[in-house]
């Protein structure tokens, strides 16, 4: 019997793999590196503004559009044309189109907030999932896409957090 045979079995060493599959590895690895709170606040940032600006949409006396720099300070009112909105085109059924575009303004305004500062961040993110689905199934089934992708990311701050810039953060380690 070869003496080699009955020794222990030697380590391997490992050899990074190098050309083309070492690239992809690499590359792999450093994408692996970026932190979850980076995601998160750009996420929670992204998806606030999308719901914001609907919400703008569907009041008057107020209007704060950060990225522009464009503010209007006062006490928001729900607009004749968010109720007409719900009633001809939206046409959700049981909800009244008064009550449907106050109860969609003032979540479109109040979420997003809670997502901005990142308090309540998973049930706020929740709040508007459930939004997203409505918006899907019953008013714009077309637009699939675009929903798709805001779910994905409500999805990741329902299941992930806000992540370290936070107030859910802050509180969560004692303040």
């Amino acid at each position: 019997m070869n003496r080699n045979s009955e020794a222990a079995p030697r380590a391997m060493a490992v050899v990074p793999p190098t050309g083309l599959a070492g690239l992809i590895e690499r590359s792999i690895d450093l994408m692996s590196l970026i932190p979850h709170s980076l995601i998160a606040l750009i996420g929670r940032f992204a998806i606030a503004g999308v719901f914001w600006r609907s919400g703008q949409t569907k009041v008057e006396g107020l209007s704060i559009d950060i990225v522009e720099g464009h503010f209007q300070l006062g006490w928001p009112t729900l607009s004749d044309n968010a109720v007409d909105l719900f009633r001809e085109e939206y046409q959700l059924p049981v909800l009244p189109p008064e009550l449907g575009a106050l109860m969609a303004a003032t979540a479109e305004h109040v979420l997003p907030i809670l997502l901005l500062i990142g308090l309540g961040t998973r049930f706020a993110a929740l709040g508007l999932l459930v939004m997203t689905l409505v918006i899907q199934l019953l008013v714009y089934p077309g637009a699939w896409a675009v929903h798709g992708t805001w779910a994905a990311v409500l999805l990741w701050l329902m299941t992930r957090g806000a992540g370290l810039v936070s107030l859910d953060h802050f509180f969560k380690r004692g303040g």
